[in-house]
């Protein structure tokens, strides 16, 4: 399964869904919940403790900009793909006005652009971008755009969905006052939690916004220190997800992020050689953007992604995803994340694709 997520689970993660449910008030659950948390707050290299929502990752994102957007802010949406471009809903429903800088679906933000943007409109006090949108297969410069962010005064709320645990990106370092990741991406867990690191600044704003869900589902208020000895949870914690998370972060931690950046590096770049060694072409105009945990390429002319989709599935049992939203069509995309980062994979896709392009695809 070499999809854009949901992943292949590790074995660790398996075992660990099966383990006992324990009472979400019972004190050791209570404890063991705290000391994920704090696993969690280590792998984001985050100063706070960083909030589980029930739900999938779009369940945080939607939050974020539910807590964080105030009826008076002026957003700044960077949208360079589908998941980008979607934001746009939200920030329009919360906020007052939404600016769009936007590119096209194979290109990347441009830092100065984000710069000559926040000078001319000073009154920009949000700014929202996805770091790795993986239906265009490319990865924008958080990093430099947070600095940017940063120094206008704005708050940077960043979609990390399918970067973090795959790629040196962590939310202090590129200025994220909110930060949103998954477990069932590069963490090779499953779906079912938003991960979500709120800066001290960012739970200020929060507290301070009347609008800020409370009492909601969509609420990060609530779940403010809810690791903490006796609070109660807002909703009932998914149980087995949690242990899932564990198992995940325990597996991070053993292996070594750097040495797992490395895999899903080497991974995306066995896959690139190999499709333009086939005479196919990557998604991104330049190469030096792409992701190093997924990898777009465009359907030959004459044949169909469904098709070759298909075929991959039914003559090698190799399962990849196909395009999103303006990307639908155009391409497919390999995905390398979590247990699909293997560089022996990329091979078996390569040579996979290569003995279907050599014959005609009906």
């Amino acid at each position: 399964m070499l999809t854009t997520g949901p992943v292949p689970a590790y074995p660790e993660v398996l075992a660990a869904l099966g383990k006992p449910v324990l009472y979400d008030y019972h004190p050791a659950f209570q404890a063991y919940y705290a000391g994920v948390v704090e696993k969690l707050r280590q792998a984001l290299q985050t100063d706070n403790d960083p909030v589980i929502m029930q739900g999938e990752a779009i369940l945080g994102i939607e939050a974020a900009a539910a807590a964080l957007i105030g009826k008076d802010d002026v957003v700044l949406n960077l949208v360079s793909g589908v998941y980008g471009k979607g934001f746009a809903a939200w920030a329009a429903r919360y906020g007052k006005e939404v600016v769009e800088l936007a590119v096209p679906f194979d290109e990347i933000i441009d830092p100065q652009a984000v710069r000559d943007v926040l000078r001319s409109r000073p009154d920009i006090g949000v700014v929202a971008l996805c770091h790795h949108d993986t239906p265009s297969g490319t990865v924008n410069p958080v990093g430099e755009i947070g600095a940017i962010v940063a120094a206008h005064g704005a708050y940077l709320i960043v979609d990390a969905v399918s970067s973090f645990a795959g790629m040196d990106v962590h939310p202090q370092n590129v200025h994220a006052d909110i930060f949103i990741t998954s477990p069932s991406k590069c963490l090779g867990s499953t779906p079912g939690l938003s991960l979500i690191a709120v800066g001290e600044r960012a739970w200020a704003k929060i507290e301070a916004n009347p609008d800020a869900p409370r009492g909601s589902f969509l609420s990060l208020i609530a779940w403010k220190d809810a690791s903490e000895p006796g609070r109660e949870f807002p909703v009932t914690p998914s149980i087995a997800e949690i242990y899932a998370l564990d198992a995940a972060l325990d597996r991070y931690a053993r292996e070594g992020p750097a040495n797992v950046w490395t895999r899903h590096a080497q991974t995306a770049m066995v896959a690139r050689e190999g499709l333009l060694g086939l005479g196919l072409s990557l998604w991104p105009k330049q190469e030096a953007w792409c992701a190093p945990t997924a990898t777009a390429f465009k359907v030959p002319d004459g044949i169909s992604d469904v098709a070759l989709r298909d075929r991959l599935l039914h003559d090698h049992g190799i399962l990849v995803s196909l395009g999103r939203g303006e990307t639908a069509g155009k391409i497919l995309r390999i995905g390398h994340m979590g247990a699909s980062a293997e560089p022996a994979f990329a091979r078996t896709m390569i040579s996979a694709l290569s003995d279907i392009l050599s014959k005609p695809i009906h």
